[in-house]
């Protein structure tokens, strides 16, 4: 009995540090999360501004530190004349001009780098302590992986406007946003799957909906990064009409026809606005599928706040193309786009219910 009694109690203690241990693991996500969200947005203050192009170089070590004498802020200046951007747009820029877009150029890469140490540092220690299971381990590899190869689509991004473009290609940059919010995707799955929930699974159904609708998410998501490129929401600042149409013409004028989806600002503009719509309409279909399936539960409740997080993102997007854009209501539409990312995430990960333990290598619930 005294044996049966030590066991159950070393079986106590090994359970409350696993649950220790995959709390802290959590929020060192969630940290991951936050200097995520705050690169994206930072990125996207750098794009309205302009500023993006305003560092030539990618020197991953050495661009740590900013030009620190006159100097050296001169040589900086003479390489951006170098580039069209400067000889068609910006001739005459003052050096306390380029100094404004350059600092925000400079922070977006330098939050880039400190997300890095962010997560290579704790993952030293985790692995090295034995927190980690072996999924764990290949998961945060795999997020290692796609910030180093988010660094290499970053310069890729900006090396398209330094010979001939004056501005990055609308190409690079939806990849490069969109690859920034599947890697916030991921990160914040893996730490919803670090959460002990008290409510069962939902059905298969209802998890390949949510699944489908943080997909919906993301593609809306590269949608909005054409229009970024392209400038599209400067022109046709009408709603609902575009251009005094339902459905204006001259979508394809460009040859041949698939160019349009990408290259012509209408097309990629309407596009863009068919599928909000789109996933309003996805949102509502899946509150109506679980409140069906799961009625009442938390579940359920989540897909009234989604809905109502996707309808804000709808508004703000009215307003910010009537506007014309206004760099506050551009940056409140990116941020809250995040949002319904996240939260649909979260959604879908707490829809597959609790699993097995993938922390601490001995043990665990």
């Amino acid at each position: 009995m005294a044996a049966m009694t030590m066991n159950s109690r070393t079986q106590q203690m090994g359970m409350a540090q696993d649950d220790r241990d995959r709390r802290l693991v959590r929020y060192w996500l969630y940290a991951v999360f936050v200097v995520l969200v705050a690169i994206v947005m930072v990125g996207g203050a750098t794009r309205m501004t302009g500023s993006g192009l305003s560092i030539t170089e990618w020197k991953p070590i050495h661009g740590v530190i900013p030009p620190l004498n006159s100097s050296e802020w001169q040589e900086e200046f003479e390489k951006y004349q170098l580039i069209p951007q400067y000889q068609q747009i910006n001739k005459g820029m003052s050096l306390e001009e380029f100094k404004t877009i350059f600092w925000w150029e400079w922070a977006h890469r330098l939050l880039a780098r400190f997300v890095g140490i962010l997560v290579a540092i704790p993952l030293i220690f985790f692995w090295a302590t034995g927190r980690l299971k072996d999924g764990l381990k290949l998961s945060m590899l795999g997020l290692l992986a796609l910030g180093g190869l988010q660094g290499a689509i970053g310069w890729w991004m900006v090396a398209s406007g330094l010979s001939e473009l004056t501005s990055v290609s609308q190409y690079r940059l939806a990849v490069h946003l969109t690859m920034a919010c599947i890697i916030i995707t991921a990160v914040l799955y893996i730490a919803r799957g670090l959460v002990t929930y008290s409510e069962r699974a939902a059905d298969r159904s209802i998890q390949r909906f949510a699944g489908w609708l943080v997909f919906a998410v993301l593609v809306q998501i590269y949608l909005g990064g054409l229009v970024a490129g392209l400038h599209a929401g400067l022109t046709f600042n009408t709603w609902p009409l575009m251009d005094g149409a339902i459905i204006p013409s001259d979508l394809f004028v460009q040859t041949p026809w698939w160019r349009n989806l990408f290259e012509n600002p209408k097309t990629v503009q309407f596009i863009h606005r068919m599928f909000a719509y789109m996933v309003l309409l996805l949102a509502i279909a899946h509150a109506l599928q679980v409140w069906k399936l799961k009625p009442s539960t938390t579940h359920a409740r989540r897909t009234i706040v989604l809905i109502g997080l996707v309808l804000i993102q709808v508004a703000i997007g009215i307003v910010t193309l009537l506007l014309s854009v206004p760099l506050a209501l551009g940056l409140a539409h990116q941020f809250v786009a995040i949002m319904v990312l996240a939260f649909a995430v979260a959604h879908w990960r707490a829809t597959k219910g609790n699993r097995k333990a993938i922390i601490h290598e001995n043990g665990g619930p």
